[in-house]
């Protein structure tokens, strides 16, 4: 069994996941952490679950001999340390938690490349639908003239754009760029309203991001050339859409060393 810690517990994806974690049959919940319920029972996250165990309100209260896999789903300012404790303890980590910037994300990096040191999933998306529709705007790319993204989420997402529509952007950006073609130009000459055609990412690539009540996470990514476009949509109905790739990233974690990025690379896609 692989005993599994989730940080940041408390929020939506972390309760989540520690359903997820519970519910499996080769996994087990060892500690849920999360400063905002600390104390609480952690049966108020897993319904059935331990009334008599507590969430923990830090990693100063886990020893890290009773975990295999630290899961964080917390924010950037909080996931950062939580996975130097992780390298520094020797615990492999998996984590969704996006806007970590990339001095962090190198620091992150070098803490776990060492010899004999534990792994580390970084995904911006564990929905495999996603991770699909990625990969296929990389093998569109080259072959139309210019793309937008349109990313859609929940109105309590605290950072824009997605990490999920920044690593989009990224990928497209590098499959132009492998097939020699220039960034996308942009005829606008007089923005009416500031920002009106969005954020400008890696190689000239417009992202506009939504927040809405009722939404959950959406992305569009929007090919044209003359005469033609081409639409691909993902949906994320429902927040149990990423415990497939999630899961899959815990058990893959433990037989890898160093930092791996992309739940493509957990599933070899």
């Amino acid at each position: 069994m692989t005993r599994v810690a989730v940080h940041g517990a408390a929020g939506q994806m972390g309760a989540t996941v520690c359903r997820a974690v519970a519910a499996a049959p080769d996994l087990v919940l060892v500690a849920a952490v999360d400063p905002r319920a600390a104390g609480t029972p952690l049966s108020t996250l897993v319904p059935g679950g331990d009334s008599g165990r507590a969430v923990l309100g830090g990693l100063v209260d886990l020893d890290p001999s009773d975990v295999d896999v630290l899961v964080d789903f917390s924010r950037a300012d909080a996931a950062v340390p939580a996975l130097e404790w992780c390298a520094a303890a020797r615990v492999a980590a998996v984590s969704g938690t996006t806007g970590i910037d990339a001095p962090a994300l190198e620091r992150i990096r070098a803490m776990f490349d060492v010899p004999g040191g534990p792994g580390c999933v970084i995904a911006a998306n564990f929905s495999i639908s996603a991770v699909l529709a990625i990969r296929l705007a990389e093998i569109a790319a080259p072959h139309l003239d210019a793309v937008e993204i349109v990313e859609l989420h929940h109105s309590a997402k605290r950072d824009a754009p997605s990490g999920t529509a920044l690593e989009t952007a990224r990928r497209i950006a590098a499959s132009r760029r492998a097939a020699g073609l220039i960034p996308i130009a942009d005829a606008t000459a007089d923005e009416v309203l500031a920002a009106a055609r969005g954020a400008l990412a890696d190689g000239g690539i417009r992202v506009h991001s939504v927040r809405l009540p009722g939404l959950v996470a959406h992305e569009e990514i929007i090919f044209g050339a003359i005469g033609q476009t081409l639409t691909i949509r993902q949906d994320s109905y429902d927040r149990t859409s990423f415990m497939p790739g999630v899961l899959a990233s815990i058990r893959a974690v433990t037989g890898v060393s160093g930092l791996v990025t992309g739940l493509d690379a957990v599933l070899g896609i």
